[in-house]
């Protein structure tokens, strides 16, 4: 064989190793991804859970405030409904301002506040909020790492061809991001 044959075939074998590589790299990250949304999903069946018993607890002290438990449930539903992380964060999103208003409701209802199983609740709700946070974040790091992979060279050259598609973050709502970007206003 000649030089060039060599050549060539160290090219090709390059090449082939190569995309190899990538593909295999890939999967793990598609994979990743999937096992941190399904992270996500767990915690948000945790809350999902949580909000039935809120809301009988609630009805107890508040039971002429209907429209806004119905409303809480509404969300809920809508919520366990919701696939996808797009669909699902903004769903998410929506029962988390339905319990903003359940919250302040309960703050017209002393009895409520001082209810055991309220506030067992209300600290076990808090607790789901911040599991679900940081399940969001890592999430959303996975996301940013399969995305930027997919998009880099060599992988952007066949990454779409192979079924290797864009993945959507799971993001706030402009009212939550509003929310949050606003300081707490502490009174003495």
């Amino acid at each position: 064989m000649s030089t060039t044959a060599w050549v060539l075939l160290g090219i090709v074998a390059a090449v082939v190793l190569a995309a190899i590589a990538t593909y295999n790299g890939l999967v793990g990250l598609r994979q990743r991804v999937r096992q941190a949304f399904a992270d996500v999903d767990v915690q948000l069946k945790q809350r999902h859970d949580l909000v039935p018993n809120l809301v009988e607890t609630v009805k107890g002290y508040a039971s002429h405030e209907r429209e806004t438990l119905e409303n809480v449930i509404k969300a809920r539903n809508a919520a366990v409904a919701a696939s996808g992380p797009a669909a699902q964060a903004q769903a998410e999103n929506m029962l988390s301002g339905m319990l903003r208003q359940l919250f302040a409701l309960a703050e017209a209802y002393p009895d409520l506040k001082a209810n055991a199983n309220f506030q067992q609740l209300q600290t076990e709700l808090g607790d789901i909020e911040n599991k679900i946070a940081a399940a969001r974040r890592f999430f959303n790091n996975v996301v940013a790492e399969y995305n930027t992979k997919r998009e880099s060279f060599p992988a952007v050259l066949f990454a779409n061809m192979l079924g290797f598609m864009r993945e959507d973050f799971f993001n706030l709502d402009e009212g939550e991001r509003a929310a949050t970007r606003d300081a707490p206003k502490v009174q003495f």
